[in-house]
């Protein structure tokens, strides 16, 4: 049996999704920038994408723009910000658990003289709603923070977030991290208050390389990369067709079932925690298991077992999961999530992230949990010998 644990990384795509693209391939492949019909009525279905998905955010369809994907977008909303405000101030916050697309930029403009605070974190991942307060002065320019934490799971409010910001500096610019909470969590940018927010396809079992970026009417974003002025300017280059099709379509297929899917996602994923409270001992929960963490991440430290160990004793027996953030797993050191919440080297080295989807079933977790139990046994008795 093939248990994939790993959605958080990237989903499956729908078979509507795929047969939506190959068809685009095969008979709608014109530019939609051409005046013949057929890059007219590709520009018609890219239209109609854009439509899907404002509807799903509660939001015009001219807010809405397309890009090569997550990290695109965070570097569009957030460099753009930046740059056109730059001669206003100087100062920018943040979290100290922000995903690398994020707090790897926001570094780079560190280094060139701006002033960043990162907000310290509790525990569960959750910011000091008073430091934030504090930490805002006349030259704050941007506030970028992400809705759901990539590897434990987290919520932050952002609808508490933008108050605070908005009441004590209307000027300061939001940008949101919505990419883990995209498809997950009911979102709604207009009461939410916010400037840009960033979401993706292959997280909503979309097609990989194509992405998303909420820009609130009448913000003016500094363009980064320049072309031929496709996507009103703001994102320059021939637009990946298919994708936008296939991610429209995961959208609106969403948009029917979301409901039903994230309650059954929950259901799995508590399924699955309470069977590995009760037969593995010596763990630790960095995910919360209540509605203050995303339905669909769960992050838990095995003590006396290295991560990457685990993961492929897992992965012998058709199991999938993941030890980090995927989009930074192949770098230096340990989780800087996980030591940003204040934990141990021991329990970082032996943390295993679990993300699940509506694909996955309950007979799927009772396999995964008796292969998880004995792939920790075995590891243990070689480790603590």
């Amino acid at each position: 049996m093939n248990v994939y644990l790993d959605n958080s990384s990237t989903t499956r795509p729908r078979d509507e999704v795929i047969e939506e693209m190959c068809y685009i391939l095969r008979e709608q492949y014109g530019n939609p920038s051409s005046l013949h019909r057929m890059g007219l009525e590709v520009e018609k279905k890219i239209e109609n994408s854009r439509k899907i998905i404002s509807d799903f955010l509660r939001c015009n369809k001219d807010e809405i723009f397309f890009t090569a994907g997550g990290t695109e977008s965070n570097n569009i909303a957030i460099q753009g910000i930046i740059n056109k405000n730059i001669k206003r101030g100087d100062h920018i916050i943040t979290t100290k658990y922000e995903h690398p697309s994020v707090l790897n930029i926001i570094k780079h403009y560190e280094s060139k003289g701006l002033k960043v605070t990162y907000l310290d974190l509790d525990e569960y991942g959750m910011i000091n709603l008073e430091q934030l307060e504090n930490s805002i002065t006349e030259k704050t320019i941007l506030v970028a923070i992400m809705m759901v934490n990539n590897e434990i799971g987290t919520i932050l409010p952002i609808d508490y977030i933008s108050k605070i910001v908005k009441n004590k500096n209307k000027n300061i610019k939001i940008h949101v991290d919505g990419i883990q909470a995209f498809g997950k969590l009911d979102i709604n940018v207009r009461k939410f208050n916010i400037d840009t927010f960033s979401f993706s396809s292959h997280k909503v079992h979309g097609p990989k390389g194509v992405g998303g970026l909420y820009v609130k009417k009448d913000i003016i974003l500094e363009p980064i990369i320049f072309g031929g002025n496709q996507e009103r300017g703001i994102r320059s280059g021939t637009e990946n067709v298919p994708g936008i099709i296939g991610f429209g379509k995961a959208v609106e297929i969403l948009r029917d079932k979301y409901v039903d899917e994230v309650a059954h996602i929950r259901k799995v994923k508590d399924y699955f925690a309470n069977k590995v409270i009760e037969n593995i001992n010596n763990i630790k929960m960095n995910s919360l298991l209540d509605d203050r963490c995303a339905p669909h991440i769960l992050n838990i430290s095995f003590k006396g077992v290295r991560g990457e160990v685990l993961l492929h004793y897992l992965e012998d027996n058709g199991i999938y999961v993941s030890t980090a953030s995927a989009c930074s797993s192949h770098g230096k050191g340990k989780s800087h999530v996980l030591k940003a919440i204040g934990l141990k080297d021991e329990e970082i080295e032996g943390a295993i992230r679990f993300s699940f989807s509506h694909y996955n079933t309950i007979e799927e977790m009772d396999y995964a949990v008796s292969k998880l139990i004995q792939s920790v046994k075995d590891i243990r008795k070689i480790t603590m010998r």
